[in-house]
């Protein structure tokens, strides 16, 4: 998926063949702020607006701009993937939860 990076925030992006158009929309927040544009730079424009309209509406209503997470996460993975883990954490000397988090952490650094 394409996607533009403007003061933190991370806007997805698409394309309508139909209305001959890129849209988008800003992603990790509460509520649904679109933008949209005929142009690659119309695009990065209306979404660097859409930002920064959204930042100040935030603030006029003190109001937290950014999704809260819980830091609770569900996933599916494969039973032989599940094993592989509890194995390397039973080796590490650490809880499952432990195991993933850490290197989920890692991951998240490197980027």
């Amino acid at each position: 998926m394409n996607t533009l990076n403007y003061k933190g925030y991370l806007g997805t992006v698409n394309f309508s063949e139909k209305d001959d158009c890129f849209y988008g929309k800003i992603e990790g927040i509460d509520g649904l702020v679109n933008f949209e544009g005929q142009s690659v730079s119309e695009l990065k424009e209306a979404f660097h607006e859409a930002v920064d309209d959204y930042v100040a509406f935030c603030v006029a209503e003190g109001i937290e701009p950014h999704k809260s997470y819980s830091g609770q996460l569900n996933i599916r993975i494969k039973p032989e993937t599940h094993s592989r883990i509890a194995a390397l954490a039973k080796q590490a000397g650490e809880s499952i939860n432990a195991f993933i988090s850490q290197t989920l952490e890692s991951r998240v650094a490197m980027s």
